[in-house]
């Protein structure tokens, strides 16, 4: 037995190692996790409820947060996960450590006490992440522990795709065709972590006692389990599998957002409840084998990608537009545009699929991605208000909110960032609405006192008859509002505004 224990030491670089978890909740598939079991004989895994995220929340009163309790009940489903894995291998008792504290503090002093020799962790390029870990590596390297981190949430990352010149990519169309090109059979391989499973340890005792519930952390719960959002891998799987009895319609139904077209995978996606490289792989097979809906979902996955490498190569995203001369644009202040938007974030701008749409964000953290292209629009042309107040708005409120991805759909939406044509993308808000939703059931969804107009007039109530309207029980003014603002006036006013801010900037 000792000659034998000798050899198994041998063969690993490590005796202990740190997983730590952050947007990558499942063991499946899981880069850090396998070369953590890879390289150590022993593998803890822990997960810290990060107050310099949570605290601002609590700060801005957000105490109902859907995204926390997504992550709390997913933390539980990991656990599981971890605890199945290791029995599998006859390692019983495994499971994972969850903290709450400041991550850049609680990681290092963890490491320390648990005796590992190398913390390892996937990538997560925001910004002040990038900030935290260079925290956490300075202070784990002061006490002689290595970190290491691997791609996961992305199939390509930073400057894997690239020009022939070796410059990024910065419009959608080159990089999805460089992408493609760059894809190999083996960008879509799945880690095979089970393999390994033998390395993980039974929990120390003193953190036995499971995931705390969100009323601990100082949170409230909220109306996930009535919108029957399932957190988790096991969630996360069920709602794949059903979407890939559809992904080959995806084409004619994605537009529309009174049908199920969509794959409903994006909050699962950005806290890595399942793979990116699943879905890439199930996607390029089908739209390789000829379905037109694998292959428009598959450009939805390479666009996650472009965002977060945008994000990589041109950090003054985060605060100010891709193009600078955007930068010289004058937004409304003031009075009204305090107004305005107070109008827009609650529903109440008199345009029915745009007021349906910030209900459905408002009421379940979601919105249809056409709707988003909507709302932001109208915000930035219709309204002439600053694209970073919408999207700050969005990245409280969406279950799913990424912030390479939000902002880059804000700064496409307001002409100012990638692909911009901000002349021209100044849609009328009654024409995409018959569009969209010709026969008015996402308004009806929800605004429900528009429920009894004609599929004609619902889209632009204030120009249905007076008997039309007393009919459906409708009051422009009282129960529904009037529009506030005019289309073309709106869309003069817009043009005549990055007009400006490009005559400025030449």
């Amino acid at each position: 037995m000792a000659a034998g224990l000798t050899l198994r030491r041998v063969d690993k670089a490590l005796d202990t190692a740190l997983v730590w978890f952050r947007r990558d909740l499942r063991a499946e598939d899981h880069a850090a996790l396998f070369h953590a079991l890879k390289a150590a004989h022993r593998v803890h895994a822990v997960f810290v409820l990060d107050r310099d995220i949570l605290d601002p929340l609590l700060a801005r009163s957000l105490k109902a947060d859907r995204r926390v309790e997504f992550i709390r009940d997913s933390l539980v489903d990991l656990d599981s996960q971890l605890h199945t894995l290791g029995q599998a291998h006859g390692a019983t008792g495994a499971g994972l450590i969850v903290l709450h504290g400041h991550a850049r503090d609680e990681i290092p002093l963890l490491a320390n006490e648990l005796h590992v020799q190398a913390v390892y962790a996937n990538h997560d390029d925001e910004p002040v992440a990038l900030a935290r870990d260079a925290q956490v590596r300075g202070r784990l390297s002061q006490a002689g522990i290595a970190m290491h981190t691997s791609k996961d949430h992305l199939i390509f990352e930073r400057s894997e795709v690239m020009s022939a010149g070796e410059t990024p990519l910065a419009t959608f169309a080159a990089y999805r065709n460089t992408w493609l090109k760059r894809l190999v059979p083996a960008s879509l391989n799945a880690y095979p972590v089970a393999t390994h499973g033998s390395s993980l340890v039974p929990l120390p005792e003193r953190w036995r006692g499971g995931v705390p519930a969100v009323a601990e952390i100082g949170f409230e719960s909220t109306n996930l389990q009535e919108l029957k959002i399932t957190p988790g891998s096991v969630g996360a799987q069920a709602l794949f599998e059903d979407f890939l009895q559809r992904i080959h319609h995806y084409d004619q139904t994605r537009d529309f957002p009174a049908v199920k077209g969509p794959s409903y995978l994006s909050t699962h996606l950005r806290f890595g409840t399942l793979s990116i490289r699943q879905l890439a792989r199930e996607a390029h097979r089908l739209a390789s084998a000829g379905s037109k809906g694998a292959e428009l979902w598959l450009d939805g996955l390479i666009r996650r990608d472009f965002y977060h490498q945008i994000l990589h190569h041109y950090p003054h995203v985060v605060s100010r537009s891709f193009h600078a001369e955007y930068d010289a644009i004058r937004w409304e202040q003031g009075r009204q545009a305090r107004q305005d938007f107070a109008a827009w974030s609650e529903g109440r701008t008199g345009y029915p699929l745009v007021d349906a749409a910030m209900a459905q964000i408002n009421q379940t953290g979601y919105m249809h991605y056409r709707l988003r292209v909507l709302v932001a629009g109208f915000l930035v042309k219709h309204l002439g208000i600053d694209w970073r107040r919408g999207e700050r708005y969005f990245a409280d409120r969406l279950n799913d909110f990424d912030l390479a991805v939000n902002n880059g759909g804000w700064q496409w939406a307001a002409g100012t960032g990638c692909d911009a044509q901000s002349h021209s993308r100044i849609v009328d808000p009654i024409a995409q609405s018959r569009k969209l939703d010709p026969g008015g059931k996402f308004i009806r969804r929800y605004l429900p006192q528009l429920s009894s107009l004609s599929d004609e007039s619902i889209h632009a109530p204030w120009r249905a008859s007076p008997a039309d309207l007393s009919a459906a029980g409708v009051r422009i003014g009282s129960n529904y509002p009037s529009p506030i603002v005019e289309h073309e006036a709106a869309r003069a006013r817009a043009s005549d505004r990055y007009s400006a801010a490009k005559a400025h900037r030449s």
